[in-house]
This record gives structure tokens, C-alpha cells and sequence, in this order.
């Protein structure tokens, strides 16, 4: 890690890094480092997470090999504002993986980054607010790397996620990945910061394959099925329902419909 930090090409990102081979969470960890005062841009990195949560407290699976790392932001924003660092997080593994391997990227409202329409990168932002105060997030990110996703994953997973070495039949340079990806998620995060969402959006939408297409939205109380028209400037998943009416969804999963 200390050679990785000597290459680095950044002003704060992985300047102060904590590296452990084993966890409960990267996220809970970097909390704790931020409830400490640990500065805008601090990484925590894991080889496993024992308990790695994704979005709605569901599981996620960590095995050795994989890229499991936090960053812990203070951003200058409200809260509404905030929340839209998954998909700078999103946009910053698209451009890595499509330009470092030649992949077929897409990212998946809100927070997944999927290879050839599976997911090999998920997103969890978690923030800490006094009032309209943003005291710290923090953006997990999780990239199943160099494991066969054949092996390491439960029978569940296996049609809907999958990994760097499946897609490539080869290892990647975990280092060179890691250092990649916060450059360049260091880049998009002062564009955002500078120059608000919409160009952050812009970007992130090029690589949207579900636009346009229907798709299924379930969030924890209701199922929605209908064509996805666009993410606007909230955030927020616009679909038109099968009645034609238009409903703006800002909490859910996404599934592609198949006819």
C-alpha cells in the first residue's frame, strides 16, 4: 500500500489509508475513522469483509480477491444533494473498467455497475447528518475482481452477478485497479462538487442500458412495471406505468423486463 500511495495521482484520496486483511464492514470501519475526524478522502480496504452489507442491510459477498474499500467524504452539501455520490461512485467504475478492459459497462439505477447485464460492482453510501448538515458520507465500493464467480458465489447469485477474472478468463492487477479508480473517483467528485450534478448525470446515463427499456421497480412496499424514460436531475427514476401514468421513484431495485 505504501508504494500504491507514493504513484498516486491524487490531492486527498488515498493519502490516508488503513488497510486490513480482514473486517466486519469497510463502511463501519470508515464511520468510526470519520467519528474520529478522519479527513475528507481517507480509505479503508480490506482483503474480506465478513459482514458486508449492500443496500437495505442484505448480505454482500466479499471473498478474497475482490476490491472492498471505503472513502470518507465531507462534502459541503445538503443532504438531497449528497446522496447523489453513488452515482458519481457508479459513473467512476464505468469509465475504470470500460477503459482499463475493454468491457461491455452498464450502470444499474441507482448504485450497480454491471458487466455483460451482470453485476460486478456494487455501491453503498451512508451518511451522517446534523439537521441540514452533512457531517460525513460514506461510499463503499465493492468489485468482485479476481475470483470465479462460478465458485464463490451462492447458487442465487450466480445467474445475476459475476466477477473481472469470468468476464476477462484472467486475473487483473488489483493495484493498478484500485489506484485507477480513485483518480478517476476523485476527479468526478470535484467536478460535482464544482459544477453540481447535471454533467455527473450526463455521463453516468450514457452507460444506462435500462433506459428506455421496461423494466420492473420493487421497493419495500410497493412493485412497479413500466418503461423507464429517464434519472432526473433528483436522482429520481422516472417510469411510465402500464396505465400511462408517470411516477418518479427515488428507492428501489430495478429488474429488466423479458418478453
Amino acid at each position: 500500500m505504501d508504494k500504491l500511495q507514493e504513484v498516486l495521482r491524487t490531492k486527498h484520496f488515498g493519502r490516508s489509508l488503513f488497510f486490513s486483511r480482514e473486517v466486519g464492514s469497510t463502511n463501519d470501519w470508515a464511520k468510526e475513522l470519520a467519528e474520529l475526524g478522519a479527513s475528507e478522502g481517507t480509505i479503508a480496504i480490506a482483503e474480506t469483509q465478513m459482514t458486508g452489507r449492500g443496500r437495505f442491510g442484505r448480505e454482500w459477498a466479499s471473498p478474497k480477491g475482490g476490491l472492498w474499500f471505503s472513502v470518507i467524504l465531507r462534502p459541503e452539501l445538503k443532504p438531497a444533494e449528497a446522496v447523489k455520490v453513488v452515482f458519481v461512485a457508479g459513473l467512476a467504475v464505468a469509465e475504470v473498467l470500460r477503459e482499463l478492459y475493454g468491457l461491455r459497462v452498464e450502470t444499474k439505477w441507482p448504485n450497480d455497475v454491471l458487466v455483460n447485464g451482470r453485476k460486478v460492482c456494487g455501491i453503498l453510501a451512508e451518511m451522517n447528518t446534523t439537521g441540514e448538515k452533512v457531517n460525513y458520507v460514506i461510499v463503499g465500493i465493492g468489485v468482485n475482481a479476481n475470483f470465479d464467480a462460478k465458485g464463490a458465489f451462492p447458487e442465487e447469485l450466480r445467474g445475476v452477478a459475476t466477477s473481472l477474472e469470468t468476464e476477462l478468463e484472467k486475473k487483473v492487477r488489483l493495484e493498478e485497479l484500485f489506484r485507477a479508480l480513485l483518480e478517476r473517483l476523485e476527479r468526478i467528485y470535484d467536478q460535482y462538487i464544482t459544477g453540481g450534478f447535471s454533467p455527473v448525470l450526463e455521463r453516468w446515463k450514457e452507460y444506462a442500458g435500462f433506459l428506455n427499456h421496461q423494466v420492473e421497480v420493487m421497493s419495500q412496499n410497493e412493485r412497479l412495471v413500466g418503461l423507464a424514460l429517464d434519472v432526473d436531475n433528483d436522482g429520481a427514476l422516472v417510469v411510465r406505468l402500464e396505465d400511462a401514468t408517470i411516477r418518479r421513484v427515488f428507492v428501489g431495485d430495478i429488474s429488466l423486463r423479458v418478453k
